[in-house]
């Protein structure tokens, strides 16, 4: 009954970078596309001062840099006008009195609201609660939603707390959290990959897979990000968030259907069903490491173990994947940007043929950067009485859908929740059980300096150690071999 209203999105944090870069960009090109909601406005609030046209200058001249696609002088000349700005602090009641009559005014009647959280996780209590106190979050004219990034709390506790304290103000279907890695196409064609297509999900189990991997690899270092990297490390940067929910999209059972609750409800038993680990079991499952030099970056502390490499080896104590070993690792400085997931099957059970052994088959997801699907399997070699060779079934979303038809990540979400549907954003309660799988290797890690921290080079694959952690169940990462695929 509401979707016929005007909608203001309203941006917290408007001055700074993600809403230069990614919103501002995202929105623009929905309101291209026409996907916006028939009459919306979008209103920065920051501590920088600006005016509305300088506002819109500002935010001109990151489109034109960051956006991924091109826009005419005409297309921004009929999105700026939508664009307004208001100084103010976060911390103070009065200033958010002046946005609720700034906003008031601005809509001119009953509106829905999206309220988005460009900013530190600390200053989400204190804003929703400031919403929250001047009636800013009262649903008696249109919906109102909140969307906040990442990260969400830094352990167990602090998510905890945090969750607490939003719930104050806001119902959990108002809640947003958003990971702008469920935002990727390539990430939601895990889920279509398997349930669209009948021939995987009989035997997307332990009788078939014999193992998985899933690389979330980075080329590049700290960036200028020393200042929050440093303390935080790759467990809390990418493994608690975007790695855990590839586990869960690969592992879930297949929901009754795509709605945000059967989703959701799926990928919280998935992680549910992974134990926590014992400080002894945190020794011989993981693999922290830092590349040499990291210590010499600028704003990094010259004694820092904050670790910039992470492998993990868990098990989902559930029917479908009962010992079957998920291998999980994600690290700074390493040979290539690359993003994918690796399905090894099992090798035949018999030796049929007098020949040297085959390879089993894989199924490799790449997420990026070179986004597509491949299935390696075995044939006959031409003339010969018994010899094989591997060759894979490709499909490339550049080649079939052209170079630019991937959209930004931030733009499907932004769509989504402006629709009202939180199927790509995290619950409470899996925010709450991915940390409760985290906070015992943190523990371990920084409390217990185990298992020791090791160290890589700079444009390698990482440490031995996590070539170790393999090689003790007799298998080896398939990465580089997955590569040649690619190549091919």
């Amino acid at each position: 009954m509401t979707n016929d209203l005007p909608t203001s999105i309203i941006i917290f944090g408007a001055s700074g970078d993600l809403t230069q870069r990614k919103l501002i960009p995202s929105l623009l090109n929905l309101s291209i596309k026409k996907r916006m909601p028939g009459k919306f406005k979008i209103l920065g609030f920051g501590g920088t001062a600006f005016s509305d046209d300088q506002f819109r200058e500002h935010l001109l001249k990151g489109a034109r840099e960051f956006a991924s696609f091109k826009f005419s002088d005409e297309e921004w000349a009929a999105f700026a006008p939508r664009l307004h700005y208001l100084q103010g602090k976060y911390a103070e009641a009065s200033d958010f009195k002046k946005l609720a009559e700034h906003i008031a005014g601005l809509e001119g009647g009953p509106a829905n609201r999206l309220y988005y959280m460009a900013l530190p996780p600390s200053l989400f209590p204190t804003i929703v609660d400031n919403l929250n106190a001047t009636g800013q979050l009262h649903e008696n004219g249109g919906w109102r939603r909140v969307v906040l990034e990442k990260p969400f709390g830094t352990d167990l506790a602090s998510a905890v707390q945090l969750n607490q304290q939003v719930h104050k103000a806001l119902n959990e279907n108002q809640i947003y959290r958003i990971d702008h890695y469920l935002g990727k196409e390539t990430i939601q064609n895990i889920l279509f990959t398997r349930f669209a297509n009948t021939i995987y999900e009989p035997i997307w189990n332990r009788n078939y897979i014999d193992h998985v991997q899933i690389t979330v690899a980075e080329q590049v270092g700290l960036e200028h990000r020393a200042g929050f990297y440093d303390g935080v490390g790759v467990l809390r940067d990418m493994v608690q968030n975007h790695m855990m929910q590839l586990l869960t999209l690969v592992a879930m059972e297949p929901p009754a259907s795509f709605s945000a609750s059967h989703l959701r409800n799926e990928k919280v038993k998935v992680l549910s069903a992974i134990k926590p680990m014992t400080p002894e079991e945190v020794a011989v499952n993981t693999v922290r490491a830092q590349y040499r030099g990291y210590r010499q970056e600028p704003e990094v502390k010259p004694n820092s173990t904050t670790p910039t490499y992470a492998a993990l080896r868990l098990f989902i104590n559930n029917w479908r994947w009962k010992g079957v070993p998920f291998y999980l690792r994600s690290g700074k400085h390493l040979a290539e940007k690359q993003s994918q997931i690796i399905i090894q099957f099992k090798e035949p059970p018999l030796a049929m043929f007098p020949m040297q052994a085959m390879k089993p088959n894989i199924l490799v997801l790449y997420l990026q950067p070179d986004e597509g699907v491949h299935l390696r399997f075995e044939a006959k070699a031409p003339d010969t009485v018994s010899e094989t060779r591997s060759v894979d079934m490709e499909f490339h979303y550049a080649e079939a859908f052209g170079k630019t038809a991937i959209p930004e990540a931030y733009e499907r979400l932004l769509l989504d929740a402006l629709q009202g549907d939180a199927s790509l954003f995290t619950r409470a309660d899996e925010v709450e059980t991915a940390w409760s799988l985290i906070d015992p290797i943190l523990q371990a890690w920084e409390k217990h300096q185990s298992p020791s921290l090791a160290a890589y080079k700079p444009g390698s694959w990482g440490p031995p150690e996590a070539y170790d952690l393999l090689a003790r169940d007799g298998r080896r990462w398939l990465n580089e071999e997955a590569s040649m695929m690619l190549d091919k």
